[in-house]
């Protein structure tokens, strides 16, 4: 078995549950109080996703794009395409960011496993709802066999991935999701709740009450983040810790500097520091560092240049992941639903989260800095070639 997924698996058991000036801030919090807005905070499905952290996962231990979270199978026989020779086809919402970018390096390589796919057709919409509505209708009139879909937004998107559904085609849905059950099957890690609890438990255990938090943010509006935010508000709420500040970098490493810089001269301590994403950590931390200080208890994301940094610097830190391996699944699940095999209808990947004693284990110093551990790529035939 691969040292990493075992880990992984074993983890997943014992775990409790470019710029602009114009970005919002969200402000400070009072210690007990929370600013969860109502319209991204689910109850139920705060719980669910939280509850299936500690599920044991369906599939095989060192294959965790494989794996399954109580999974509700539905048959697939209708779809059933003897022969082995298969057109795949592919609507992407974009490779605009090191995520995707890694995901889909990922993804071509898993065809490139697949004999029986002998075409694989990609359209990219390159971040716009117009262009991916247009590329489903084109892909329609290809003769695909089974249809990827990775929305770019999740309503607009949605009567389109009806109108591919209605072809007769099987669908699958990866990564984002849409506003209807028509796909084969959603294929997606636990969720945003998930990845927000887990950087919040671990600031809740490392910070002392009174203790201040620092939340940096993306850009608001987006469902995933809002998720992530809404249940790390929670947990703060409950916890005596006071956020200080909710700040939106729009992904901008000199922002993200600037901010934390002129909250360490405004509050003179910060004591914690969680994000929704962790592609500006780096950045977060040099603050700390050019201003002499302490390095606070960190939540960063499971690229590179911060799993390089946190081991180097020997910070105290977690790394929630929303895992590039998810990229594999939607290749293995096309080719089981022609092969006429029962898929989950609602395919939920394990979601882990880098810790404390096993960073060091997914340090890659020779990948870029942006390369995400979390890739289960490095079985891949030609690894690390395709991905630096």
């Amino acid at each position: 078995m691969n040292r990493k997924w075992s880990v992984l698996a074993v983890a997943a058991l014992l775990a409790p549950t470019g710029c602009t000036s114009d970005l919002p801030s969200a402000g400070p919090t009072p210690a007990g109080q929370s600013t969860t807005k109502s319209e991204f905070f689910d109850q139920t499905e705060y719980d669910r996703q939280l509850k299936f952290r500690t599920a044991k996962p369906v599939g095989p231990d060192d294959k965790p794009w494989e794996q399954m979270l109580d999974p509700e199978l539905v048959d697939t026989a209708k779809y059933a395409k003897p022969g082995g020779k298969h057109h795949l086809c592919f609507s992407n919402a974009a490779v605009n960011n090191p995520w995707r970018q890694v995901g889909w390096k990922t993804m071509q390589q898993e065809v490139k496993l697949r004999p029986e796919i002998t075409k694989f057709t990609v359209l990219d919409a390159e971040g716009k709802d117009d262009k991916q509505i247009s590329d489903l209708q084109s892909l329609a009139g290809r003769g695909c066999s089974a249809l990827i879909v990775s929305p770019n937004t999740t309503a607009t998107l949605t009567p389109a991935v009806e109108a591919a559904c209605a072809t007769g085609v099987p669908v699958i849905v990866f990564d984002r999701g849409v506003q209807t059950k028509c796909p084969v099957t959603y294929i997606h890690p636990i969720g945003g709740f998930a990845f927000g609890a887990d950087g919040a438990e671990f600031l809740k255990d490392k910070v002392p009450a009174g203790g201040k938090v620092l939340a940096l943010r993306i850009l608001p509006g987006v469902d995933v983040l809002e998720q992530r935010w809404a249940a790390a508000d929670k947990i703060f709420a409950g916890s005596g810790v006071k956020v200080v500040g909710v700040e939106f970098t729009g992904g901008d490493a000199a922002k993200t500097k600037s901010i934390v810089s002129d909250y360490l001269q405004r509050e003179g301590k910060i004591d914690g520091v969680w994000m929704d994403a962790g592609a500006t950590a780096v950045a977060a931390v040099e603050a700390f560092q050019d201003a002499g200080v302490p390095v606070p208890p960190f939540v960063g994301e499971d690229q590179q240049d911060f799993l390089r940094t946190w081991a180097a610097d020997k910070l105290t830190a977690v790394a929630p992941t929303y895992p590039t391996y998810q990229w594999r699944t939607p290749v293995i699940a096309a080719l089981r639903i022609l092969e006429g095999k029962q898929v989950p209808k609602e395919w939920v990947l394990p979601q882990p989260k880098i810790t404390q004693d096993r960073v060091q284990d997914y340090v890659e110093q020779d990948m870029p800095p942006l390369h995400y551990a979390m890739c289960g790529c490095e079985s891949m035939p030609g690894y690390p070639g395709p991905w630096r």
